[in-house]
């Protein structure tokens, strides 16, 4: 009688684990989905921080000419300033 009862468990248990090996495809893609997002989110971030130093640079060049050309006399007053 006890080795009746355990077979319906053992029937269940290996159904898990069924279940179990049909989701290790998934979860291969998931991580392989998973660490593509990071490698672009690093694409990203080196991406942006090039274009921050990018605009420091253009930011100081363009203090560096107006103050020569304001030096120079020549700095176009119709123009907007930043």
């Amino acid at each position: 009688a006890a080795g009746a009862h355990r077979q319906p468990e053992l029937c269940r248990i290996n159904e898990d684990q069924k279940v179990a090996l049909d989701l290790d495809p998934y979860v291969k893609k998931l991580l392989n989905a998973r660490r593509r997002v990071v490698l672009v989110n690093n694409i990203l971030q080196n991406a942006q921080e090039r274009l921050r130093r990018l605009n420091h640079s253009v930011a100081k060049e363009t203090v560096r000419r107006r103050a020569m050309l304001e030096a120079a006399g020549g700095y176009p007053h119709g123009l907007p300033g930043k």
